[in-house]
């Protein structure tokens, strides 16, 4: 039987964390062309259903693993030991062993609002390590934006109530669970109930109760109090039975009752009834928590009924982003040097994959209010008057060229963000705002000439 211990990736192996293909690229480039150099980005061809803009996050992970890429003597051993790799010379895995990222990275920060089309990252360097990077990149930043940006629409709903992440027991499994915490942290959430990750992001980390402790109890009563007993600061669960009795019981658990939390059933009325107990107890200061399979159009109705509500919990909603589960993230190559290292743009063509050209920047325009109006796309080299430059290089030869934020800047950067585009890009609803995006006059005249040459 197979060590358990071995299904953990460790950082010593992140570098066949990827798809075989591009290993197999790898080594044809190194065979025929190992000095071929090459630009590559990471963008969104469209957004997902239900969302006005994705929320960049992962950025620092990218970056960690970016700057951290070896192959071990293990992940060597293993590659040779494949049919695909029979044909390969020797020398190729001798270039493995001291093999090192020394590529150059531009990204967009992270909390930043994007559009389709806009590269969240640009690396350029040896074709032979650009391409090294795709899946691992891919999936990393994916998993984070995912969430980064449905949370986002969430905080919308709430009405600058906190909001609090309790999707460990959902998510696609514990890593993935501190990444969605990460990415609903950026995205504007105050917490979380996962004890590991607010212990590695240093985030906020609260907890209630389950219907457990009141069901292995002699009666709610007993088990309410106990509780209380125990954490007089804690939060009790009043739904295990009936929710206006357990709102009765609680209220009378003694002074000062910090909060109590419904999971289930019509919340609302739930909620109207329950702050109706609880203030005529004289308990007006207690807090009233929802929870139960939440997401932002819930959150919206509630508010929008002014549930008297005064922190809301969701989980499986967010960490697998159940209305939209997935990005469609690509990473593709936009600009490669020939054999006498010249450059050459290049582009996809086929149906419903076509790509733009050539290395690119991205230009946001703000008015005098500091509300945007507008990006521009532009070759990378193509200076536009004075707007804001969103991609910024983090990565130069291999080696961090800029000190990485705090999770704490990351979040407020986001918040900053969300205000300058319009919180309108956020609402729950069925159709979103065209934001305005244009190809500037250098690369539009670029992809003339490219589509001209195919």
């Amino acid at each position: 039987m197979a060590n358990a211990q071995s299904l953990f990736i460790d950082n010593e192996h992140m570098s066949i964390a990827t798809d075989l293909y591009q290993i197999t690229m790898m080594a044809g480039y190194w065979a025929l062309q190992p000095d071929r150099q090459a630009v590559f980005e990471l963008f969104a061809r469209r957004l997902p259903p239900n969302r006005g803009c994705l929320i960049v996050a992962g950025i620092e992970q990218a970056v960690h693993y970016l700057t951290n890429l070896k192959f071990t003597d293990e992940d060597i051993a293993f590659l040779k030991n494949h049919p695909a790799f029979r044909q390969t010379k020797t020398k190729f895995f001798d270039y493995l062993k001291t093999f090192r990222f020394a590529a150059d990275v531009w990204a967009i920060p992270e909390g930043t609002p994007v559009f389709p089309n806009e590269p969240i990252m640009r690396v350029t360097g040896s074709i032979i390590e650009a391409q090294l990077v795709e899946s691992y990149l891919l999936s990393v930043i994916n998993a984070q934006t995912l969430v980064a940006s449905k949370a986002a629409k969430i905080v919308e709903a709430a009405n600058g109530k906190p909001v609090f992440e309790f999707g460990l027991r959902r998510a696609h499994g514990p890593q993935a669970a501190i990444y969605a915490c990460r990415a609903a942290y950026i995205g504007g959430f105050t917490g979380t109930s996962n004890v590991l990750a607010a212990k590695m992001l240093n985030v906020p980390v609260v907890g209630t109760m389950a219907h457990a402790w009141v069901m292995s109890s002699a009666n709610e009563r007993t088990a309410l109090t106990e509780f209380r007993n125990l954490y007089k600061e804690g939060t009790l669960l009043i739904d295990t039975y009936n929710t206006e009795i357990g709102a009765q019981i609680a209220s009378q658990t003694g002074s000062n009752l910090a909060g109590v939390r419904i999971d289930s059933g019509d919340l609302y009325q739930s909620s109207v009834d329950v702050r109706k107990i609880l203030d005529e107890a004289g308990q007006k200061q207690t807090k009233i928590h929802a929870s139960g399979d939440l997401n932002e159009a819930l959150i919206a109705e509630l508010e929008s009924k002014e549930a008297p509500f005064d922190v809301y919990a969701v989980g499986t909603e967010l960490v697998v982003s159940k209305d939209s589960p997935s990005i469609n993230l690509v990473y593709k190559l936009v600009s490669v040097t020939d054999k006498d290292g010249k450059w050459h743009p290049v582009a996809k063509t086929s149906s419903g994959k076509k790509t733009i050209g050539g290395a690119k920047q991205i230009y946001r325009r703000l008015n005098s209010a500091g509300r945007c109006t507008g990006d521009i796309v532009a070759l990378d080299d193509e200076e536009i008057g004075v707007h804001r430059k969103l991609l910024q290089q983090i990565i130069c030869k291999g080696e961090f060229c800029q000190e990485l934020p705090t999770l704490d800047e990351i979040r407020e950067h986001c918040a900053k963000s969300r205000q300058e585009l319009g919180l309108e890009f956020f609402r729950q609803q069925t159709e979103y705002p065209k934001y305005p995006l244009e190809l500037s006059p250098g690369l539009s005249q670029l992809q003339n000439k490219v589509l001209s040459t195919i």
